[in-house]
């Protein structure tokens, strides 16, 4: 893997010749709610959302310290978008769409996508729609020198900076950038740059790697109060745990908003409708949360999923059982968006830790 080193000043140049070919995204900074941190940890609460890059802007370019508001998949399955059209008239073209360049992605979301690519390309079938875009979406993702309260990658093994899966990665330095180069589409606009990109030292790699470890060790103790089982016992733990007393008492809070289905990286439930629109039929796809109360009611009226703690704990088994099953890899990446958003606090480390807890009083 080629390692160059981009100086700050360059950043611009950088972003101009990426914009030549594709529509940028950047994370652009907001501010966040206050959130108490647990076990008295003090951790930042700024936001950041992507917004689409214009060289008049100011300032160009943010790197975000951890992952964004929005989720990765939100890049290549729209929340609602049409699928399919039947005319009573002449069919217009619909204008091709221009690739996408996303940056600031974290490890956390490069993850989540062995889950999406999982459902939408490695099925019976191949979704084209999704197909397309992430063909044609350039994935530059960044390592992580800080982390939100509800980040938990590394319980786990999701370190916080990228190694695979993206096609640029950037290390930030004191006065630039490490760039890793980690697909030909990345070598393509490394080999433009010209100038710009410089071999790294091993001096500057070797810092880097400091910058990491320190980031990790911060993490891992910040993680330890929290007691979240071990990544390889989850399977067990949400199975053994399908008629624990947790599952109604969490959902007790839980108020239907579909919010952590709609804000996981890693889920992926749809529907299709029909929807009229003048003389056309357009066959519509929405994202569906397996929490909303209809969410498994079938033609006839039943519905196997009919409680919310049915729900819930469908959620989970989908996550920690279904997909280490069929994958070999739980369907959660430790982004935490779920928690951030979630009204009614229920909090993932909690139910997994409680269903653990149970599971050893339990155990003879």
């Amino acid at each position: 893997m080629q390692i160059f080193y981009l100086k700050e000043e360059f950043l611009d140049n950088f972003l101009d010749i990426l914009s030549k070919e594709y529509r940028v995204y950047l994370p652009l900074k907001v501010p966040g709610k206050a959130i108490k941190c647990d076990f008295g940890f003090q951790l930042p609460t700024d936001e950041y959302m992507y917004k689409i890059y214009s060289s008049s802007a100011s300032p160009a370019f943010i790197f975000n310290p951890y992952r964004t508001v929005e989720p990765l998949r939100t890049f290549y399955a729209y929340p609602k978008e049409k699928v399919a059209s039947y005319f009573n008239s002449t069919q217009e073209n619909p204008q091709p769409e221009k690739k996408t360049a996303v940056l600031g992605v974290k490890n956390c979301d490069l993850f989540s996508m062995k889950i999406q690519d999982f459902v939408f390309l490695q099925g019976v079938t191949k979704d084209p729609l999704y197909e397309k875009r992430r063909g044609e979406t350039l994935l530059i993702s960044g390592d992580c020198p800080a982390f939100k309260e509800s980040c938990f990658c590394l319980a786990l093994g999701i370190a916080p900076y990228a190694s695979e899966g993206f096609d640029l990665n950037f290390s930030p330095l004191n006065d630039g950038f490490l760039v890793d180069v980690g697909s030909p589409k990345g070598e393509g606009i490394a080999g433009k740059c010209g100038k710009c990109l410089k071999p790294a030292t091993p001096a500057q790699v070797s810092a880097r790697q400091q910058k990491r470890d320190a980031v990790a060790e911060k993490l891992k103790q910040h993680l330890k109060p929290h007691q979240i089982p071990p990544k390889e016992a989850l399977q067990e733990i949400v199975t053994r745990g399908y008629n624990s007393k947790v599952w109604p008492e969490e959902a007790l809070t839980c108020v239907e908003c579909g919010g952590c289905n709609f804000m996981c990286d890693t889920c992926h439930c749809f529907l299709l409708s029909d929807e009229k629109f003048g003389s056309v039929n357009e066959k519509v796809r929405l994202w569906d949360a397996c929490l909303y109360a209809n969410f498994a009611r079938v033609a006839g009226g039943a519905n196997p999923l009919k409680y919310r703690p049915q729900r819930l704990r469908n959620r989970y088994l989908k996550k920690f059982d279904f997909f280490p099953q069929n994958l070999g890899l739980a369907a959660c990446c430790g982004c935490g968006r779920c928690i951030d958003v979630c009204p009614g606090k229920i909090d993932i480390r909690r139910v997994l830790k409680r269903l653990n807890d149970e599971k050893s009083l339990s155990t003879p």
